[in-house]
């Protein structure tokens, strides 16, 4: 079996569910491998701002190309033939996303070869994950949307949310953000707080404090996420864990990460780590840490990749790429978990009258 052809397409989409998130629509790349005996992987490339929508398209297309004959089994082997190809060096930008859709896509073709799941070939037992609500809860909401849309959440049956903080005047205000939150998600709900990078260590440090009785279980991103000095001192003053990660390109920087003891939970993103190969990479190395792992992103998947982690955690359940696909993974809300599909490969299907109807 070998790569026979490739297709890609720039579209633009509709975040979904509904007005949440800052912006309403986002680009992406898709891509289908297609080998000699009638196997098609899909995956998409994206997150980046649109201005770079047709240097993306650009680049998976040329990597892509470099994949033809090549055999779809060797993932390791064709990654790194494509990172050496594009200029070696540092992972950053543009090739690793691409780089990223391409290993998706032959995960897929694996899991459709051999008749499984991926997250079986990657040795899950289960495909059931635990999942929490992400793109919903927004800094611009006053307290109470944030009541309204947090009371939603548990009452579809998410278990735990995330919500962001880190605009605020005064402490005082972004503590009552969390009270909110809270009281109106209820005492056995896990909240997560994300800062995206929005504080100094000393902030991080008084704010954080001041969440201790609000049973926070993580705080994620507070400064700048290449400050790994003061990310230890965050996680050394606080009880709170620290999360981070979802900011770094490839393997090498979460190395750096963990033996700075920067975090807590190690947070990795599928496009810009490299994809499942190197997510799988990233989520050992966090377990030689003894550290948990949790997703970034594309839960429908990243769900098949935490599955297989021993040290998984949680999947962040963000569905803004959902509308790509004909059926996603869905909440079980009897037990708040996410629940990855039996069918060989990813289990996705791109939805071919939208995907059309959106082309760029």
């Amino acid at each position: 079996m070998r790569i026979a052809s490739f297709e890609t397409m720039a579209v633009r989409i509709p975040r979904e569910p509904g007005p949440s998130a800052p912006r309403e629509e986002a680009d992406y790349v898709t891509l289908r491998l297609r080998t000699d005996d009638g196997i098609e992987g899909i995956a998409y490339a994206g997150f980046a701002s649109t201005l770079v929508t047709k240097a993306l398209k650009e680049t998976v297309d040329a990597l892509a190309a470099e994949t033809v004959g090549t055999d779809p089994h060797a993932v390791e082997a064709i990654g790194r033939s494509l990172a050496r190809k594009a200029g070696g060096g540092s992972p950053a930008g543009l090739v690793t996303r691409a780089i990223s859709a391409i290993d998706v896509a032959l995960w897929d073709i694996r899991g459709k070869a051999l008749g499984m799941p991926v997250w079986k070939l990657l040795g899950a037992a289960s495909g059931s994950v635990p999942t929490y609500a992400s793109g919903f809860l927004w800094r611009h909401y006053d307290l109470e949307a944030l009541a309204t849309a947090a009371a939603d959440l548990a009452g579809q049956g998410f278990r735990a949310m995330k919500f962001r903080m880190g605009a605020e005047a005064s402490a005082d205000a972004e503590l009552a953000r969390l009270r909110t939150m809270r009281e109106a998600a209820g005492p056995d709900v896990d909240l997560m707080v994300d800062i995206n990078q929005g504080w100094d260590v000393n902030r991080a440090i008084t704010v954080g404090r001041g969440m201790a009785e609000y049973g926070l279980f993580w705080l994620e991103d507070p400064v700048h996420f290449q400050d790994y000095a003061g990310l230890a001192r965050i996680a050394d003053a606080l009880d709170t864990p620290i999360a981070a990660g979802e900011y770094h390109y490839g393997v090498e920087p979460f190395r750096h990460m963990l033996e700075a003891r920067s975090i807590d939970i190690v947070m990795v993103d599928l496009l810009r780590v490299g994809g499942i190969t190197q997510w799988m990479k990233a989520a050992y190395m966090a377990e030689a840490y003894n550290l948990p792992v949790v997703t970034h992103l594309a839960p429908e998947i990243l769900g098949h990749a935490l599955a297989a982690a021993p040290n998984g955690l949680y999947v962040e359940h963000m569905p803004w790429a959902f509308a790509l696909f004909e059926e996603v993974p869905q909440l079980d809300p009897a037990t708040g978990r996410l629940v990855m599909p039996d069918e060989p490969g990813l289990g996705l299907r791109f939805d071919e009258a939208r995907i059309s109807a959106s082309a760029l």
